[in-house]
């Protein structure tokens, strides 16, 4: 069913900003913002891509996404990484951690717009 992404963000004008530019793009956008159950809600809605906040209430980005990749069927799931830290040390973590893509608050629309194409893109392949 087109094209799914689930944002996980907390701060709701990065998460509404996010939401129109790739609506407009076609993709199906929902939003969490909580970091205590996110896998279980990544799990449910079964969504091509992620958008992963590093700090969020509940649970870290660097802890969901290391819970991502020792779990079957979401080991293999493209995620874009958002920071507004952005100390080398954070990017060598999420690396670390088996990050597809990481980017660093301020973005521009460009580089979320290029970043979703290129790991759907990826993704999509045999």
């Amino acid at each position: 069913m087109g094209r799914h992404v689930l944002l996980i963000e907390d701060e709701a004008n990065i998460s509404e900003a996010i939401r129109f530019l790739l609506t407009r793009e076609g993709w199906r956008v929902d939003i969490h913002a909580d970091g205590s159950d996110a896998v279980e809600v990544i799990r449910a809605a079964r969504p091509d891509l992620v958008i992963l906040d590093v700090m969020l209430p509940g649970k870290s980005g660097m802890d969901i996404l290391r819970e991502l990749r020792e779990s079957d069927g979401l080991r293999d799931l493209p995620v874009l990484m958002l920071t507004a830290r952005g100390q080398s040390r954070d990017r060598e973590m999420a690396e670390k951690a088996g990050v597809n893509r990481f980017m660093t608050k301020p973005f521009s629309n460009a580089e979320v717009l290029t970043a979703v194409r290129d790991l759907y893109a990826q993704a999509s392949r045999p």
